[in-house]
Parts: structure tokens; C-alpha cells; sequence
């Protein structure tokens, strides 16, 4: 029988400390005749993490904040989310929130997730998932600050990959199956973002403050188990699987 490891995200690695209170100004690479609706158009997404700082529990990033697991093969990432207000000024910004695997020391990231973007002073809610570097696909069900998303990611074997992102409020959800055979599977996230273009890091819309919450991190059956030190130096391994 298969047995899943699931433990809180909250309590690994933190990628950034706070996003929110600043990010890096780049600018957009979007056309001046380009559309609001094509405001986030394909390669203009989410990205690695692009790190600050030395490689400590606690990394400062310039693009991701939020919670990520590292160190293990990880299979599967969950979490839920309330989409905030975006507060739009006269200025073009993005900002995403999303679970994934990978992105963090590896150059692939499978997630899904919603966003708000500004354009012109008002704000734009979408959904989206995205198999980086391959583009990314918005899906087309409406999004309004305030809807409950619960999000995941799931490694199902041979490359394969199903996303499902489900908001609660309105009562739609999307269930995506791809595959990706150069996945590393090295990491797992739960994230706010200020996405990126070809030109770098893109201005972060001011989104005050969101909640995620019930952010579980699987990294699949253990192979062995270790158990606790006795006086202070002896401890034994024991073989539980081969794969």
C-alpha cells in the first residue's frame, strides 16, 4: 500500500520574506496596442525563484514569497487561498498566488493559481495554470476578490503531472493533465509572486494582504526510517521499501 507523507508547509523552508512590502520595479515588455486581456499573454507568467542571500533556512527572493519545501523527490502540493483586492493605481502590475512543484534550485515549475493584475487603474481577476518554461493557459471562469481557491498539484508517475484548481466561492474548478519527463520534482511551494517578462521582474500590484491556509507538502513513501538518538549518539535505520 502506498503511503503518502503529508506535513504542514509552514513548517519548511521560507523562500522570501516580504514580497509584499516591496518588489523590484522591471519594465513590461507588453505592447503600448496590446489589450487588457492580453495582459499576461504567453512566457509572461511565473518563474524560478530568483534568490537573495545565502542559502539559509530563511531566503530573502526578489520575485516569490510564501513557503517551500526542499531537499526530497516531492509528489504532490495542496493548499487554499482568499483572492485579495487589487488596489490599482495608473500604473500596469501583476501579482500571482499559486501551489507548485519545482522552481526552487530546479528550472521547471507545474502550478496553477489566480491572479490580479492592473491595467489603466482597474484591476484584472483570472485563473491560470502553467508547465514553465512551456506557456502559460488562463482559464476563462470568472474570478472576483473575496472567492476561496484550493489548489494542487500532483505528480502521478512517468512524467505525468494533474493540476486542479478549484474556486469554491463561485463554484467552478479545473482539473488539467500534462506531462513533463524533464520534472525534477526537487521542490514544493506555496506562493505570492511578482511574475516576470522577458524583461525581468514585473512591478507587483498592491494586493494588501492575503491568507493561504491547510498548505500540506507530500513527498511520497518513505524508503526507511530513522529513529531517535539515545544518549545522545546511537540511533538505528530500518529498511521499510526498496522504491
Amino acid at each position: 500500500m502506498l503511503r503518502r507523507w503529508c506535513i504542514p508547509l509552514a513548517g519548511l523552508a521560507l523562500a522570501s520574506g516580504a514580497l509584499a512590502a516591496s518588489a523590484p520595479a522591471a519594465a513590461s515588455s507588453h505592447p503600448a496596442g496590446h489589450t487588457i486581456h492580453l495582459i499576461r499573454p504567453a512566457m509572461h507568467g511565473t518563474a524560478p525563484m530568483v534568490r537573495r542571500g545565502r542559502p539559509t533556512h530563511a531566503l530573502e527572493s526578489h520575485n516569490w514569497s510564501g513557503y517551500a519545501a526542499h531537499g526530497k523527490t516531492y509528489k504532490t502540493i495542496s493548499a487554499s487561498w482568499v483572492e485579495p483586492t487589487g488596489h490599482c493605481t495608473s500604473s500596469r502590475t501583476f501579482s500571482s498566488f499559486w501551489v507548485g512543484l519545482d522552481g526552487f534550485g530546479s528550472n521547471t515549475v507545474e502550478q496553477t493559481g489566480s491572479e490580479v493584475d492592473c491595467a489603466g487603474g482597474t484591476p484584472r481577476y483570472y485563473s491560470w495554470y502553467e508547465m514553465f518554461p512551456a506557456f502559460p493557459v488562463n482559464f476563462s471562469s470568472p474570478v472576483s476578490p473575496g472567492d476561496h481557491f484550493t489548489g494542487s498539484v500532483t505528480f502521478t508517475g512517468s512524467g505525468h503531472f494533474t493540476l486542479v484548481l478549484k474556486d469554491t466561492t463561485k463554484g467552478w474548478s479545473h482539473t488539467i493533465k500534462k506531462t513533463l519527463a524533464s520534472a525534477k520534482r526537487a521542490s514544493a511551494e506555496v506562493i505570492a509572486e511578482a511574475p516576470s517578462s522577458s524583461t525581468g521582474i514585473l512591478p507587483l500590484t498592491n494586493f494588501g494582504t492575503m491568507h493561504f491556509s491547510n498548505s500540506l507538502v507530500g513527498s511520497g513513501r518513505a524508503k526507511d526510517s530513522v529513529s531517535a538518538l539515545t544518549s545522545s549518539k546511537n540511533f538505528s535505520v530500518k529498511w521499510l521499501h526498496s522504491t
